[in-house]
């Protein structure tokens, strides 16, 4: 009682003197009558009241007041309301798979009922035809209409392909959302990938990635132009406003410093964006790597030969250049109970196999030994020459022989030391299987990799400095893991093992790499 007592009073101290413009709904009165708060609430998440009150928004521990007026909501059979907005993507497909797998392992009955197939909500129950327990509203739209419905307050949680904008981040602080760029305030919930598909039969069969930008640029027109038959090129590709056209044109178009054709056919789903490739023989589009249908995967290939095919495998661990991470983005405030269950079920081994069921790329950490790895060393003595001798592919090799390769690799922004969005998933990730003992008596090595670009010795340094702030950054997330039970160590080899071209900015983005290694 003391400490709700000590927040309201901070409260009235500073914000003393605001006059209320604000319809009082709500009168909130602490058991011992000491304590009264009017305003118009917010929202209730079984335990919390969320008042917007003269001093500003305030939260309130529901079990130390008693609530009157017509604003408050039934304690006895309270019922959960949840909105969920964004990524047509993840509404349509994953966000119901998990959120019916959950219902399952709770023991939940769960009901679809649907106003349009761009809204529907998902009702859990207690078994048996019980209370109702929950609601979760859908809006399938787009990561624009996600973040503006949180912004609105809308929306409890938005569904994006892409990261929050630095715009929008900053109304979302502005609004009271809290730091929407911090750690706390989003989770990778799956992968997926951006792929070039093409008719079944189409000759063309690769292309580089400054190739693919330029036909969806319209600087290519015909196919004649990548070895296939004379005839226009017809491009499609997602809405504008969808995350997933957004996250093509920041991580292919503007890369290239280029921006999409404005003549490219359009769509709103990337079920009809599809079949729309499926049906021309002369079209290519950008799709989910997790919804191609019947389609033609187009491998990217650089000027040195090295392939950056689409798999579940290379979508993992970033090897292939155009991933698009499945974003959930939360407010700095309390979900109800049940909505904090299932956000915890997302991450659980359960969970994983039903985002692969679905079809998406999940983030269970696997060991992948060197026989299964393509032509990584391969390609580290392709390379090998008077800047990485054969001293230093004996030292990389001596090394890494008779670990595995865990699927979790960490990868920097683009001109930046910051990691991206998946790679700080990723520490997270790794953060939690060190807590929980999965590497304790084992070797655990942290490798840096560096792209071409200058003198060996320097990337060679820059690729130990980057292991070693990825290290720290894992073992300063993992708080209450026994570190003294690992053996952890920091290895860098520089360029000594490209899996791209040096020769594009994707290529040396891919190259720039920190790989973890186990025994």
């Amino acid at each position: 009682m003391m400490q709700f007592r000590a927040a309201v009073y901070a409260a009235l101290l500073l914000l003393a003197g605001v006059t209320s413009a604000l319809s009082q709904d709500v009168f909130l009165k602490s058991h011992d009558g000491e304590v009264e708060i009017s305003g118009t609430l917010l929202g209730f998440d079984g335990e919390f009241y969320r008042v917007q009150t003269i001093y500003g928004e305030l939260t309130v521990d529901g079990s130390g007041v008693f609530c009157e007026g017509p604003g408050c909501p039934n304690l006895i059979n309270f019922v959960a309301d949840v909105s969920i907005s964004g990524s047509a993507t993840m509404a349509d497909i994953l966000m119901p798979a998990l959120l019916e797998a959950f219902a399952q392992a709770e023991g939940y009955e769960v009901a679809k009922e649907s106003e349009s197939k761009q809204r529907f909500t998902y009702i859990l129950s207690a078994p048996n035809g019980g209370e109702t327990l929950a609601k979760f509203r859908f809006h399938a739209s787009s990561a624009e209409e996600g973040f503006a419905d949180l912004l609105a307050d809308e929306a409890d949680i938005a569904m994006s392909l892409r990261e929050i904008r630095p715009k929008e981040a900053e109304l979302g602080y502005e609004a009271g959302l809290g730091d929407m760029t911090d750690a706390n305030r989003s989770r990778v919930l799956a992968l997926d990938g951006m792929v070039p598909i093409v008719a079944a039969g189409n000759p063309v069969t690769s292309m580089s990635l400054l190739q693919l930008a330029e036909v969806f640029a319209g600087k290519i027109d015909n196919w004649a132009a990548l070895g296939g038959p004379d005839a226009p090129i017809s491009v499609h590709m997602m809405t504008e406003e969808s995350g997933f056209a957004q996250a093509v044109e920041d991580q292919l178009m503007l890369r290239a410093n280029l921006r999409t054709d404005e003549e490219a056919a359009r769509h709103s789903r990337n079920e009809a964006l599809v079949h729309a490739v499926e049906r021309d023989p002369f079209a290519i589009g950008i799709a989910s790597y997790a919804d191609r249908g019947n389609t033609q995967l187009v491998t990217l290939q650089g000027s040195c030969g090295f392939s950056l095919a689409a798999s579940r495998r290379t979508i993992k661990t970033e090897d292939y250049p155009l991933n698009a991470p499945m974003f959930l983005y939360f407010p700095a405030r309390r979900l109800p109970k049940i909505a904090r269950d299932f956000l915890s079920y997302t991450r659980s081994p359960s969970a994983q196999i039903v985002i692969r069921r679905a079809g998406f790329v999940d983030q269970t950490a696997e060991e992948v030994p060197v026989n299964l790895q393509g032509d990584r060393f391969a390609n580290a003595i392709s390379v090998a020459g008077e800047d990485v001798g054969l001293e230093d592919l004996q030292r990389l090799t001596s090394t890494l022989s008779g670990m595995k390769r865990l699927s979790i690799s960490f990868r920097f922004q683009a001109g930046s030391t910051r990691l991206d969005a998946q790679s700080r998933s990723n520490v997270q990730q790794l953060a939690r299987a060190l807590e929980a003992g999965v590497y304790d008596a084992r070797s655990l090595y942290f490798v840096g990799f560096s792209d071409g670009n200058g003198p060996a010795a320097g990337n060679q340094k820059i690729a130990e400095r980057r292991a070693d702030s990825v290290r720290k950054a894992v073992l300063t997330a993992a708080e209450t893991a026994k570190h003294e039970r690992m053996d952890i160590q920091v290895h860098a080899f520089g360029e000594a093992m490209p899996m791209a071209c040096d020769d594009s900015a994707w290529g040396r983005q891919v190259n720039r790499r920190v790989e973890i290694w186990v025994k």
